[in-house]
Order: C-alpha cells, then sequence, then structure tokens
C-alpha cells in the first residue's frame, strides 16, 4: 500500500468515528427515512443533506485500486510544471500519488466490492432482456417535456459526461447476444451488443470471484478534456500556436483531426448540441486568452494556454454546480445546497466582497479550501456513470427559429443532427439561431416511456444497428451495479416493497410488474430511477440524487486546482477574477450578444428563454 493511501486510510478512521459526526449522520438518516429531506423546511434539509453527506463519504467510496492489477510505471517525477499545469492525460494532480485520476486508471466504485455480480450470462441476458425492457417501458410514443428547463440541459450534460468518463471503444468479438420475442423488428435475431472493453490492468492470476474493474480512457478529473484532449498529441492539434487560442470551426483550420477514425464527429455519441458546445467553450478560452494577455502582456503562448485551461476548466465546473445542477434539480433545499457546494452557507456576496472567511467547506465553499480524499484515492465510480444515464433529455425532433423573430428555419429530426450532418447544420445555421432554439425548447423528462426513438434504432458510424435503451440496461449488469432495490439498500434507502410503491401509477406499476414475472427485487436500476415519483423540481430521481451528494463535491475536494491550488498565485488575479464575474449567461452574451432578448431578465441559462417578440416584464 503507497504512503499516500496509507496516510488517507488513517485520515478516514477518524471521520468515520468521531462522535460529533456520528450523532449527526444518525440523525440525519433517521430524518431522512421518516419525513423526507425534501419535505423539509430549507435550514433542516440543509442539515439532512449535510449528514447524508458525511454518511456517503463514510460508507459509499470503496478503492478498486487495492484489487490486484499488474505493475504499471508511474508516470515521470512531478516537475514544476506539473505543480501550477493541469496534465494532458490527468497524471499529477495528486503529486504524492501521479497516477491517481490519470486517464487508463480504474474507476472506483459506490457500494462495497464483495456486492459487484459478476457478469455472467445467466445475469446480464436474464428475463426480460434488455431489449424486452427497451421495448416494453422505455419506448418513447410522445414526449413527456421536462418543463421547467431547456433543451440546453441535454446538450450541456453530455459535453460534461465527454470529459468526465468513457469505457473506450468496444471490442467486436465474444459481443453479447441479446435473446428476441418473434416478433421483435430487429433486423437480426438474436440482437448482438459489444462488451465493455476488459480492464488492461486487471492481474490474470487474481483469484478466481475477484471483482470485475474497469478503467476510465479519460481523466477522471474535472479539467475539460472534452475541449483540450486526454493526451499531449490531441492537446496540441487543437492548439493554435498563437497567443494560447485554440482552433474555432470557422478557423482556416478544424479544430477536430482529418483522420476519421480520431474525429469525434464520426464517434458514436456526436450530435449537433455537443458541438454546439463544444464551440462555445472554445471560444470561451480564446476570450480567457485575450483577458490574460491585455493583463499580462508578457506572457508567452505556453502560459496563456494553460492559465486559460485553469480558468475554462474551473468556470465550466462552476456553472455544473451552481446552474445546470439546480435548473434541473430546482428544490429550494437543492438549490441552496449545491451553491453551499462553491460559495458555503456564507453565500455569494460574502465571497465577493471578502473571499473565503473560514477554513470550513461547509461556510466558504469547497473551491479554495483544503483537499481530502476521505480515505479513498480519488477517481469516478461505475454507480456514477449508471445514473447518469439521461438519455431521455434528448428530443427527437427539432425545430429551428430565428433568435431574431422566431420565424421558423427548418425542421430536423435527431437523426439529422447526428454525426457527421452536425457538422452540415453548422455549416448552414447561425449559432445564436441554434442556441436560440435549444433554449426555448424543452427537453424530455428522465421518466419510463420516453427514451429517443432514434436511440433505440441508432446506426452507428459502422454502419452496425444498436438500440441504447438495451444497451444502458445492460451496461449497469454487466458491470455489476446493483438492481434497483439492493442499490437503494446500499445507500441505506428504504426498497421499494411492491411495484405501486415504486411507481405510485397504477397502470405503471402493473406493467413492470409483469414486465418482470412480479419480482419487485429483478428491476433494473435504469427502470427504478426512471419510475420513481420525483422530489419537487427535479427532473431525475432522489436515488440518483444520493450519489450526485457523494460524487459531486468528491469532485471538487479531491482535486488539487479546486482546492489548495485555486488560488491568484496558480491562476492568475485575472483568471479569478474571470471566474468570480462569470456565468453561462455572460458567457452566450459575450460570443451571441443577439441573444440579449431572450435572455432578458433570466439569472438561469438552463431555463426557458423569452420568445423572440415577446414582450419582456
Amino acid at each position: 500500500m503507497s504512503k499516500q493511501r496509507r496516510a488517507a486510510r488513517r485520515s478516514a478512521a477518524g471521520y468515520r468515528t468521531s462522535l460529533p459526526w456520528r450523532i449527526v449522520t444518525a440523525g440525519a438518516e433517521k430524518v431522512d427515512r421518516r419525513i423526507g429531506w425534501d419535505r423539509l423546511p430549507v435550514i433542516p434539509g440543509l442539515l439532512t443533506l449535510l449528514g447524508l453527506r458525511v454518511k456517503l463519504r463514510q460508507e459509499n467510496l470503496h478503492d478498486t485500486g487495492q484489487l490486484p492489477s499488474v505493475d504499471l510505471p508511474d508516470p515521470a517525477p512531478p516537475s514544476e510544471s506539473h505543480r501550477v499545469n493541469r496534465t494532458a492525460d490527468g497524471s499529477h494532480n495528486d503529486l504524492d500519488e501521479p497516477r491517481m485520476g490519470m486517464a487508463g486508471t480504474r474507476f472506483g466504485r459506490n457500494i462495497p466490492l464483495d456486492r459487484i455480480a459478476p457478469a455472467t450470462p445467466e445475469d446480464v441476458l436474464s428475463a426480460p432482456s434488455p431489449r424486452e425492457v427497451s421495448r416494453a417501458l422505455l419506448t418513447r410514443d410522445e414526449l413527456t417535456p421536462a418543463e421547467s428547463v431547456n433543451s440546453l440541459v441535454a446538450a450541456w450534460l453530455q459535453f460534461m459526461v465527454r470529459d468526465w468518463f468513457s469505457h473506450g471503444t468496444s471490442p467486436t468479438e465474444r459481443p453479447w447476444e441479446v435473446p428476441l420475442m418473434d416478433d421483435d423488428p430487429w433486423p437480426e435475431h438474436p440482437m448482438r451488443i459489444m462488451r465493455t472493453p476488459d480492464d488492461p490492468t486487471r492481474d490474470p492470476q487474481a483469484p478466481a470471484g475477484t471483482p470485475d474493474t474497469r478503467v476510465n480512457v479519460s481523466s477522471h478529473w474535472w479539467d475539460a478534456s472534452q475541449i483540450y484532449g486526454t493526451n499531449e498529441t490531441e492537446q496540441r492539434q487543437m492548439r493554435s500556436g498563437r497567443t494560447g487560442k485554440l482552433h474555432l470551426w470557422d478557423d482556416e483550420q478544424s479544430p477536430f483531426p482529418s483522420d476519421p477514425a480520431r474525429d469525434p464527429s464520426h464517434i458514436p455519441g456526436f450530435w449537433l448540441g455537443l458541438a454546439m458546445m463544444h464551440d462555445l467553450f472554445a471560444r470561451e478560452h480564446n476570450a480567457i486568452c485575450d483577458h490574460l494577455h491585455g493583463a499580462y502582456p508578457s506572457w508567452n503562448d505556453e502560459e496563456l494556454f494553460q492559465r486559460a485551461r485553469l480558468v475554462n476548466a474551473a468556470l465550466l465546473a462552476k456553472i455544473h454546480t451552481v446552474e445546470w445542477t439546480p435548473a434541473v434539480i430546482s428544490h429550494p433545499t437543492t438549490v441552496k445546497a449545491l451553491r453551499a457546494n462553491w460559495w458555503g452557507i456564507a453565500g455569494e456576496r460574502v465571497h465577493n466582497l471578502f473571499g473565503r472567511i473560514s477554513d470550513s467547506e461547509v461556510v466558504s465553499g469547497i473551491p479554495g479550501g483544503e483537499r481530502d480524499h476521505y480515505g479513498v484515492p480519488y477517481s469516478l465510480t461505475e454507480e456514477f456513470v449508471a445514473v447518469y444515464r439521461m438519455h431521455p433529455l434528448i428530443r427527437d425532433e427539432w425545430h429551428l427559429r430565428s433568435a431574431d423573430d422566431d420565424t421558423s428555419l427548418r425542421h430536423c429530426t435527431l437523426r439529422d443532427i447526428s454525426g457527421p450532418g452536425a457538422l452540415k447544420v453548422l455549416e448552414t445555421t447561425e449559432m445564436a439561431d441554434l442556441l436560440y432554439s435549444f433554449g426555448t425548447l424543452h427537453p424530455g423528462l428522465v421518466t419510463l416511456h420516453n427514451f429517443p426513438k432514434f436511440l433505440q434504432e441508432f446506426e452507428r458510424p459502422d454502419g452496425q444497428l444498436q438500440d441504447l435503451a438495451a444497451t444502458d440496461i445492460l451496461r449497469s449488469r454487466e458491470l455489476g451495479v446493483p438492481r434497483y432495490n439492493e442499490f437503494r439498500r446500499l445507500l441505506r434507502l428504504k426498497p421499494a416493497a411492491n411495484f405501486l410503491e415504486l411507481a405510485e401509477n397504477r397502470a405503471v406499476a402493473e406493467q413492470i410488474e409483469q414486465l418482470y414475472d412480479g419480482d419487485i427485487e429483478k428491476v433494473d436500476l435504469m427502470v427504478g430511477l426512471y419510475a420513481e415519483k420525483l422530489p419537487a423540481g427535479f427532473a431525475f430521481s432522489d436515488t440518483a440524487f444520493r450519489i450526485f451528494i457523494l460524487m459531486a463535491s468528491r469532485r471538487l475536494n479531491s482535486d488539487r486546482f479546486f482546492t489548495e491550488y485555486y488560488t491568484p498565485e496558480v491562476y492568475s488575479k485575472a483568471g479569478m477574477a474571470w471566474i468570480d464575474d462569470n456565468s453561462m449567461i455572460t458567457v452566450l452574451l459575450r460570443h451571441h450578444p443577439e441573444l440579449r432578448t431572450a435572455l432578458a431578465g433570466l439569472t438561469n441559462a438552463f431555463v426557458p428563454w423569452h420568445t423572440a417578440g415577446r414582450t419582456v416584464t
């Protein structure tokens, strides 16, 4: 065990046994079970969420790095540049353990390692098959909208996911063969779904029964790798080599490599929303470079790039924490809690006037506070990946309209704006009109019978068809993520006693019961998450929220560049001011000022925008 891991274990021991924290966590769990955090007034609700987060930190962080692995070389010893710059692959964030969180390291778990189910055909393909679940419970007949938010939430989420995690390209050999019903119109029987790639770090001599592990081919850190790449080669291709800036869509050189195998527009999952977000924040990076160049004219290309990357990544994390997430879970208590994650209960105004007034993350927020891994080396987790399967957010039908007067420009399907087709739309439609269209269209609600039809018959760039709903169900089974009721138990939540308690809607409960042959314990995690009654203001489930309570703060707590090194000395004074002074709205208006009318009076860019021509009151 490394020196860092031993130190982390000792730190965790005190954290687990502290009497005040035991009282807080026990009280929070009791109140949550009896009443529910969402039914409490804001202050008691906040205290309950605080206690739940402490308990989750104590019991639901599990290190897969302790499982048998091959000997891997450590990255080069830390240099002076490592201390102040993010690396392309995420190495050296923790200077004592440079591999922690870097691309190619394992996903952790939020469940005990001995509770990871083996990926046997009996479990992965058991009845109901993933395809049966897709057809019976997930197919969208008509969009169920999430009316409190706009479709930028869907584009933003996938933009974030491209930064956070990827299991990599599936091998073509040994696919899962999913049995189909005789009346299933799928062109190939059985349906073949490629397996998740094996863990290349796994020790081939590991004892039988050792839990499966997988690696994240992306950096685990919140470092904007979807913009900057996950290795030095990708990063160099993105850079212009002039004043720290990146290539843009309308430059003389595309920001994407010419090799189709590495061109993101040819990779499954690329669509217009993702391209829009990439373009917006590549432009934001360049604007930050201009700002820094004006403040520090002696800085060279490398210095401008590195400082701008730090600032842009932190701005993305801030927007996600205090704007995107409060928009999609807009309960008054969670809005307050998420803002406290960034600014503490002292609030934004106190931060802007006085900076940090306390070392406590509760009082002054996580950024700029002390780094803490809470006893477990940092990584994202398979459970975090599982609860972020939110494809129902994406619409099938897209009506593109003018930001000037709301006139119709064209009608598109999701198929039209996916893959290379997304680039064609970018070339023929003004970006402001695209952003306006997304800002005035509702996304889908994350619920049953609301999965995009296009994604149930998705044609991959290699010509193979894929039912992504069936794939999502299969992935959780394959990766040993527990079924719904067991998942809740492991988070110390009350399991559903019956199908009506799960879904509340009797017709839906009967559909689920029939599909799962009356066995509530077989219900897949994603089905349970989609079926749950939502807390007020939520666009996704309370069970999924428990993972967010833990992992949303952990991504900040563990990152040196959001804690101990979140300082003017590292970011620059001008860079820190940029983070403080900006939001998604200011980013949009900086690059597309013609959106000013649509955004007038709004404080969150992810709620529905004003329609052009409407009088703003």
